[in-house]
């Protein structure tokens, strides 16, 4: 259980929506806001898809989506899809029949741009093929690639063009009774992304699918990410996200747990509260909040751990934490134990130490957490 109380000017109040299925994953409604990622191997080459299938599952990915451009992908599909230890989403463009293929291999859902799907007689076809594959859909809207009566009508991608766009396609799914179908509106820019989101959030009640598309590298990628997203999530708005970085896809997991977990939306793992560090610093902490990091990614329980370098705050911050450790002096500090000091320590053994106390500290709370599941 956190120390960190939950405080009225905390609570988000998470904008109502339809609840569909992707794969067993719920989207919408009352579900935890899940976090997707995307493949970015060959995905002809089965076994480096499903490794990073698997790897990005392990890091905490719901959902994860592969690109499926062409038939050879597509007959891949079926072996990945059966063997991935989360659902499958398959990315189209262009080549409708791509999607049925996709639909036939096992996928969860299919994501499809209505700007490059074509027309909506072939929308119809992968409607029926998603109906009877038991698959939902994503409504993909991209303000690169806008259709062109829009961009017409507009004179260029903005909130209006890409919100039209997306209820002209809902509307088809819609008429064709087909409801398990969710939808994102994005875009490079954070204005124009945050806009359509917000205006989209106010037309429908369709689950939401958030990113920040081509947001970049892993650092500037980052931060747009959480700048974007953060703003939404904080108003409510979203039922699942992913991170776009140039980066490893297990990357773009982590930072979107983090921004989650930044707004106490989902917990899971250590959320380390560290200082940037000083000259009053009692040892090195950024070198020891990065031993930490590593040494703490297999512990997937929910739990905070203060690593502050001296006394000005670190008392304070480890009693709102499950562990901390506060640097003194001559080489050692003070251990905390939910929110009460417990032993000094000296520098040498703390990263050691705080390992095995986190350990120790998530095996107690999992045995909880089975014994209130017994008790119900």
């Amino acid at each position: 259980m956190s120390l960190n109380p939950i405080r009225p000017w905390r609570n988000i109040e998470r904008r109502k929506s339809r609840q569909i299925m992707v794969g067993n994953v719920p989207v919408g409604g009352d579900a935890p806001i899940s976090v997707q990622t995307m493949t970015n191997t060959n995905g002809h080459d089965v076994r480096a898809t499903l490794e990073q299938v698997i790897a990005c599952a392990e890091a905490g990915a719901d959902i994860v989506r592969i690109s499926a451009p062409d038939q050879e992908t597509t007959r891949a599909l079926r072996e990945i899809c059966r063997e991935s230890p989360v659902p499958i989403v398959a990315d189209i463009h262009f080549h409708y029949k791509r999607a049925i293929e996709a639909a036939e291999a096992g996928a969860a859902c299919l994501r499809i741009n209505p700007g490059n799907i074509g027309d909506e007689s072939r929308v119809r076809e992968v409607i029926k093929a998603a109906k009877d594959h038991g698959c939902s859909i994503r409504i993909g809207v991209n303000a690169g690639s806008l259709e062109r009566h829009l961009l017409e009508k507009y004179g260029e991608p903005c909130p209006d063009a890409m919100v039209e766009s997306g209820l002209d396609h809902i509307k088809i799914l819609q008429d064709n009774d087909f409801h398990e179908f969710k939808i994102s509106v994005k875009a490079s820019d954070v204005f124009l992304s945050a806009a359509a989101y917000q205006q989209l959030s106010e037309a429908t009640d369709a689950p939401i699918h958030l990113g920040i598309t081509e947001a970049g590298g892993f650092v500037g990628g980052t931060v747009k990410s959480a700048v974007g997203l953060g703003n939404l999530l904080w108003m409510g708005i979203g039922d699942t996200i992913r991170v776009s970085l140039s980066a490893d896809p297990v990357q773009e997991v982590k930072v979107g747990f983090e921004i989650l977990k930044s707004l106490g939306l989902r917990t899971r793992g250590v959320q380390i509260i560290s200082c940037p560090s000083c000259a009053r610093q009692g040892f090195d902490v950024i070198r020891t909040v990065e031993a930490l990091e590593q040494r703490l990614e297999h512990i997937k329980t929910p739990m905070s751990l203060s690593i502050i370098g001296c006394v000005v705050n670190g008392p304070g911050e480890a009693l709102m934490t499950d562990l901390g450790f506060t640097g003194g002096g001559a080489g050692s500090g003070m251990v905390y134990m939910a929110g009460k000091q417990s032993h000094k320590l000296s520098n040498d053994q703390m990263v050691d130490h705080i390992v095995e106390l986190v350990e120790q500290r998530a095996q107690v709370l999992e045995a909880e957490a089975r014994a209130a599941e017994a008790a119900e």
